[in-house]
């Protein structure tokens, strides 16, 4: 079946990249690499910056069950599921639309939820980072996994999900949605405690990194 007999899947797929587009793409995986690269460093070597990190983190910290609530947002038995169920819907109407290769965004989404633990669990033990003074010692604290997770897994399925969205409201809602997720999840690690503010920028780092790359390849395909 052809794709031209259903106008809202051709409607709501992006546009081919304009002229300039490259460098665009370029600026949003370079910068957050450097930026990644530059708070890895300022770790591993105990840099100055920790002193301001600890600083913020002291005036931040006030553990309370409303963080714990936001910062469970970002558990893997959360976050995940919520993905892989957009995955199952944006593939199940590809399907029914014709798309060719119909299943393809969707496992790629899926696929990069994969690489955030090969990502961050050599980070961890490379870094090993001591927690704050709010949780138990141990180390192992950069970048957060659970920030990690949860940028990963809301803003790949919002990615996924947009081409199958009918109206630009709705498309902005979704990724407000997964910006309000990973920012709530975010606060609650920083505010409870668990995480150093740090270990989460870190992770939203590597996060806008792995969805910058994610919709890339999703405009290449669409078109």
């Amino acid at each position: 079946m052809s794709t031209r007999s259903h106008p809202q899947a051709a409607s709501a797929a992006p546009e081919p990249p304009a002229p300039g587009r490259p460098a665009r793409g370029a600026l949003l995986l370079g910068l957050p690499a450097l930026l990644l690269a530059l708070f890895t460093w300022q770790v591993a070597a105990e840099g100055p910056l920790l002193d301001l990190d600890e600083r913020l983190s002291r005036a931040l910290v006030h553990p309370g069950r409303a963080a714990e609530l936001l910062a469970d947002l970002g558990n893997v038995q959360v976050a995940v599921p919520v993905l892989v169920l957009v995955a199952g819907y944006a593939a199940r109407r590809a399907r029914s639309a014709g798309v060719r290769r119909w299943w393809l965004p969707s496992v790629a989404g899926l696929a990069l939820m994969v690489l955030v633990p090969l990502i961050v669990v050599p980070l961890k033990e490379w870094t090993d980072r001591p927690g704050t003074p709010a949780v138990p010692p141990a180390t192992g604290y950069y970048p957060s996994g659970h920030t990690a997770t949860a940028a990963v897994a809301y803003g790949a399925a919002a990615l996924v999900l947009l081409p199958w969205l009918g109206t630009l409201l709705a498309r902005r809602a979704a990724v407000a949605t997964a910006v309000t997720l990973s920012a709530a999840v975010s606060f609650g690690l920083v505010r409870r405690g668990y995480h150093w503010p740090l270990d989460v920028a870190a992770s939203w780092c590597l996060g806008v990194m792995l969805l910058g790359a994610l919709w890339l390849f999703l405009r290449r395909i669409a078109r």
